[in-house]
Parts: C-alpha cells; structure tokens; sequence
C-alpha cells in the first residue's frame, strides 16, 4: 500500500495553499504526518491510498502495529528455466520478508510440463511466486518483483503489450492472485548474475533437484 498526503498550509497572515504529495510508504508517511501536526500552520490533512480510499491517522497507526507482526517488505525474485528438447520447465523462486522484527529468506522451486517457451517458463515462476506469497499469508501490501526477464517485467509494468496467448493466460493469472491478495507489484528489472539464486533453483528443478526451504536471516 502506499499513501498520498494532501494538506492545507496557512501563513500568519491567512494565505492559503493546498499541496498533494507524491504516493509514499506508509511508514514514511506516518512519520511525515507525526511531524507536521506540530506545526500550527498546517490546518487540514487527508490521507488517500492508490485506491482512493481516505484513512484516518488512528487507521494508519493500527495498521504500522499489525504489520509489525505479518510478513512485509516482500521481495520476490523468480527465474523459469526451458528445456526445448523435453518441454519441460524449472521454476526458481526466492522471496525475502520481514516478520516480527526478524528477516526470512524463503527458497523454492517446481517442475513443469506442457509449457512452450522460456518466456512462459519466467511466467509460470512468477505466478510460482506469488502462491508462495498466499501461504506464507502475505497480504494487502506493495511488494517488489525483481527479474532478469525484459518481456515479464515490462508486460505487467504495462510498458509493452501481451499479444501472445499462452503469455496474457500467466499474466492474467498473475494479476488475479495479485487481486485476490490485495498486492500491488513493483516490477524491477536486473541482470541474470542479481538473480541467479532463482536461475539456479529453477535449473536443479529440471533435473530432479527439489528445494523447499526457508531460513531466518
């Protein structure tokens, strides 16, 4: 989730301006908010998330509490790996996140058949992902997706359409795990040696090698 701040600033002398913030994370928004209440000249504010949904300073406060205890500040890197000579795929998730003031590393992979491309195969891992996220009870939050794959991350950033088929099926199924979470995604683009925790799952997932483990940091 993130927040806009819109507040109405008065001089001493009774001139009045409204300013709208840029979206911002909750937790820098609540300490924004905390600070400017001890200013006399700011005379209203309003707290808006990407949904148009306004929150209260109270609302916001329970929510940093709870949060506390749920997993957040979620990164995700996923990687699919293709075996053009067997059509099989290896799918390579590593997932980062916070929990009780402790950091876990999740590492996780899965073969699969009856996908076509390597571009489906980057697809299905990332849809991997986000099941991973469902169990681990990730939910209504902003999350980052880092890969090493130009087509996914600019396809569902909405830089570049999705004409194939057996691709707008994964991501449409993406975006409704997504939905059905309350996730929103920030997709980020890096190079293979940033992800190659994930490549290398995906690549022991082609050949029988199966890993399911999650580690406190």
């Amino acid at each position: 989730m993130k927040l806009r701040m819109k507040m109405i600033y008065r001089t001493p002398k009774g001139t009045e301006a409204e300013f709208l913030s840029d979206y911002l994370p909750p937790g820098a928004v609540l300490l924004l908010m905390e600070d400017m209440q001890q200013s006399a000249r700011i005379h209203r504010t309003e707290l808006i998330d990407q949904y148009d949904t306004e929150w209260t300073m109270k609302e916001l406060r329970n929510y940093m509490k709870e949060l506390e205890t749920e997993p957040h500040q979620v990164r995700i890197y996923a990687d699919g790996g293709f075996d053009k000579n067997t059509g099989k795929a290896g799918l390579g998730s590593v997932i980062f996140y916070e929990q009780d003031q402790k950091e876990y590393r999740i590492r996780r992979n899965q073969k699969m058949e009856q996908l076509i491309s390597n571009n489906e195969a980057e697809y299905a891992a990332l849809y991997h992902a986000i099941r991973i996220l469902e169990e681990t009870g990730v939910r209504d939050q902003e999350i980052e997706v880092l890969m090493d794959s130009l087509i996914v991350v600019n396809q569902m950033g909405s830089d570049w359409p999705v004409y194939e088929k057996e691709l707008k099926y994964w991501a449409d199924k993406v975006d409704d795990a997504l939905r059905a979470l309350g996730l929103s995604a920030t997709y980020i683009h890096v190079d293979r040696k940033q992800n190659k925790e994930a490549d290398q799952l995906a690549s022991q997932a082609l050949k029988d090698i199966e890993i399911d483990s999650t580690i406190q940091k």
